[in-house]
């Protein structure tokens, strides 16, 4: 990969300090338009990471960070708000940690689970979340959080690695 230009690298500066999502939105497409992948990319983990309202490096925060990042990807998609209803009124009915548990215990994948894959961004699943937020899930949804992500192709520590990095 090419070093980034000035453009780019003042960008990318610009993007840690940035906490607006309309602000970061706006670079998402001044990116594509300029076919700046870095710059988009970095501006799309950005927007993904501010829009939780739960401290950064929680298990909500996370689960709440792959929602938003989903329903980021089909509006620019379909170019209209888009939300995942059924998650957030299950998650309203039964909490974030029960969600992603059931949902990780499905026989089948979610679309959710396809949907970001697809996208490249495998580590916004919430097969994902659970590997690194073990301590809040049984041993069951942990092996088969492993086991979803080896049967789509990806290797989990490079997923979710230990550290949350």
């Amino acid at each position: 990969m090419a070093d980034p230009s000035q453009a780019e690298r003042n960008a990318l500066a610009a993007i840690v300090k940035t906490t607006d999502p309309d602000v970061l939105r706006n670079l998402i497409k001044n990116a594509r338009r300029l076919g700046s992948e870095t710059v988009m990319k970095a501006a799309f983990s950005r927007l993904c990471e501010v829009q939780p309202g739960a401290s950064p490096g929680s298990l909500e925060h996370d689960v709440w960070q792959s929602i938003f990042a989903l329903e980021e990807m089909l509006r620019d998609e379909r170019g209209k708000t888009v939300r995942l209803n059924r998650t957030r009124q299950k998650i309203g009915r039964d909490g974030e940690r029960k969600t992603v548990s059931d949902l990780t215990l499905k026989s089948t994948p979610s679309e959710g689970f396809h949907d970001l894959v697809q996208r490249g961004y495998p580590e916004l699943t919430f097969e994902a979340v659970v590997l690194r937020h073990p301590q809040d899930f049984d041993d069951q949804t942990t092996a088969a959080a492993r086991v979803r992500l080896i049967d789509a192709g990806l290797d989990p520590e490079a997923v979710s690695p230990a550290d949350g990095a």
